[in-house]
């Protein structure tokens, strides 16, 4: 369970399986019409597995005593942290469309995420700070592209039918 900070293998398996783990779950939940999707869940599922690494590669690489303190610390940020995102997180109702929509899913993942960042950057666990940043910024940006391409359509196919099934009812 714990590794250095020297091994790279170890450490992109596990952040790049937490990013898969959310995709396949956004995915799924974007398929229904759900507001918080691919990119939020990539995004929440990434930013927990940086807040259990951290304690176990610090625990391994800076030799704590007791890590329990550091990992209290780390619960507490990621619970502080989690009200901050909930905050930016709007829904708006659309009575004449019969619709609630929600806005601000991927923001509060984000920052939620940011200070899973600048946890372990504060540890001095700056490989996992690399990866986990460029993960992300895939994330954010490149899905966010795949979604404006052609075969984004197959995924938000389901989305389009709903909405054409309304205005034909």
């Amino acid at each position: 369970m714990f590794f250095s900070s020297d091994d790279w293998p170890s450490m992109i398996f596990r952040l790049v399986l937490a990013v898969l783990v959310g995709s396949a779950i956004g995915l799924n939940r974007q398929r229904s019409g759900r507001p918080a999707g691919l990119r939020t869940f990539m995004i929440v599922s990434l930013g927990a597995a940086l807040f259990v690494m951290i304690p176990l590669q610090a625990e391994r690489d800076l030799g704590y005593a007791s890590s329990n303190a550091l990992s209290r610390t780390i619960q507490g940020v990621a619970s502080g942290v989690g009200f901050l995102g909930a905050g930016i997180i709007l829904q708006q109702s659309h009575r004449e469309l019969n619709k609630v929509e929600v806005k601000g899913l991927t923001s509060a993942a984000a920052i939620w995420l940011a200070a899973a960042l600048g946890a372990a950057a504060g540890c001095g666990l700056w490989r996992m700070v690399l990866v986990g940043l460029i993960l992300t910024l895939i994330t954010l940006s490149g899905v966010k592209q795949l979604k404006k391409k052609k075969l984004s359509k197959l995924v938000y196919r389901s989305e389009s039918a709903k909405i054409v099934d309304k205005e034909l009812k």
